[in-house]
């Protein structure tokens, strides 16, 4: 099969530097291919160059030119003929927002899957994208119910196949809480862990507000945020000023190196996510990866990733409320016991070997429907 990456790379790196660069796709490769899947990676670059890694061939599609801010190459042709030449059985085809080169791709010859990657319905693309999708097979989304936005906005042709496939799994590994407290400085109990932008959609505000209440309960309780982008980093620190208590419950950590986001999950005890809404979650997949019992919203993607609340807490929407009490409650149970239950859920659902099986069944069942010729 063929994997299509057609997301341009603005510091123009050779295969092996973007590939470390850009972790989540040789990952979903990788996935694919040790569940048995012969796989191609095709991705957007400016110059030729092939490369091999873990039992994936990766290639560039030669794309000499675009406009400034430009997202993907200008030329899907090119995509059409590297695709006529490998003659894969199925192409996974990455993201929504690549209409011309999805149509391309399309009609290349083999039947298509598409992964959405958080993308949205913007309505002023509505006839584009749904020519884009004319010919696809499927759509993967991490939760089946995402699909009902694009098709409420007449974004998806009825025929279009609709299946449930997270967008990538994690690579972190749990270790001893211990040591991971003694190199990160992390105490609390609980530790509490938030990692995620501070914006509107994430709702940090929501967060804090829940560990405020929870501190009524719980007041050994510790708040460690990582992020990147912080739209609401002055109300989040207005918060603080305002609450001496909650100050010194609540660490903001800033930006840190992946690495250390690892150690992190490892050092707490819960995960919590406010998010309104999400592509998949790579956050909480990282934090399920290490054993951390999560409380996060109750949206699709995350329903998805926990099996329904299998392992967690789901809580409404903006609900701080009833975050405080998820927290508490989860802070109550047998911390080794829950531990383990995440882990055994990770591992049987998220983990890359169950997205590799996950993905070549939907493979299997996309390739029997045959393409365009």
């Amino acid at each position: 099969m063929a994997m299509v990456n057609c997301l341009l790379d603005g510091h123009n790196r050779d295969l092996p530097e973007l590939l470390q660069a850009w972790a989540t796709l040789p990952l979903v490769a990788e996935a694919a291919a040790s569940a048995g899947a012969d796989v191609t990676v095709l991705q957007s670059g400016r110059k030729s160059g092939q490369h091999e890694a873990n039992g994936v061939r990766y290639e560039f599609v030669r794309e000499r030119r675009w406009p400034r801010g430009a997202s993907a190459g200008l030329m899907p042709w090119r995509l059409t003929a590297s695709l006529r030449r490998l003659n894969p059985d199925v192409v996974h085809f990455n993201g929504l927002d690549f209409p011309l080169h999805l149509r391309a791709a399309c009609h290349a010859g083999a039947p298509v899957l598409v992964q959405d990657h958080a993308s949205t319905p913007r309505s002023r693309s509505r006839a584009l994208r749904r020519w884009s999708l004319a010919s696809a097979t499927a759509c993967a989304f991490t939760a089946e119910e995402q699909a009902a936005p694009f098709r409420a906005a007449a974004q998806l042709p009825a025929r279009l196949r609709i299946v449930a496939v997270p967008e990538s799994s994690s690579r972190f590994r749990p270790g001893d809480q211990q040591m991971a407290r003694a190199r990160t400085g992390v105490f609390g109990d609980p530790a509490v862990l938030s990692v995620g932008r501070l914006n509107a959609g994430k709702d940090p505000l929501t967060v804090l507000r829940a560990v405020r209440l929870a501190l009524q309960r719980l007041p050994g309780l510790q708040l460690w945020c990582a992020f990147g982008e912080a739209d609401l980093l002055e109300a989040v620190e207005q918060m603080l000023r305002e609450d001496p208590r909650l100050s010194q419950r609540v660490h903001l950590l800033g930006c840190v190196p992946h690495a250390r986001v690892e150690a992190l999950c490892r050092a707490c005890d819960l995960f919590v996510s406010a998010s309104r809404h999400e592509g998949s979650g790579y956050a909480l997949l990282e934090a399920l990866a290490c054993g951390l019992t999560p409380v996060v919203s109750d949206i699709p993607p995350f329903r998805a990733l926990t099996g329904n609340g299998e392992v967690g807490a789901l809580v409404p929407v903006a609900d701080a409320g009833a975050f405080a009490g998820a927290v508490v409650a989860q802070a109550s149970k047998d911390r080794a016991v829950a531990r383990n239950a995440v882990l055994d859920h990770f591992e049987r659902e998220l983990s890359p070997g169950a997205l590799g099986r996950r993905l070549v069944a939907v493979y299997e069942t996309v390739a029997r429907t045959g393409g365009l010729q």
